[in-house]
């Protein structure tokens, strides 16, 4: 998946309607990540790693 322009540096994408974190590494269905960009109630990470997501609250889903 080619990533949006918005989060174009990082690798952790968060929801923060649902608390989970998607891995845009790994996206199989683009239409997620799409509707999360354009709703924009997502978060970036810092520093952009899982650890830090979940220390966040965050849980991991494959997508």
């Amino acid at each position: 998946m080619e990533r949006p322009t918005r989060v174009h540096g990082f690798r952790w994408l968060g929801d923060k309607r649902s608390q989970v974190v998607y891995d845009l590494d790994e996206v199989s269905d683009e239409s997620i990540v799409e509707e999360l960009i354009e709703s924009g109630q997502y978060l970036v990470f810092g520093p952009d790693t899982l650890p830090e997501a979940r220390n966040r609250g965050y849980r991991h889903r494959k997508i």
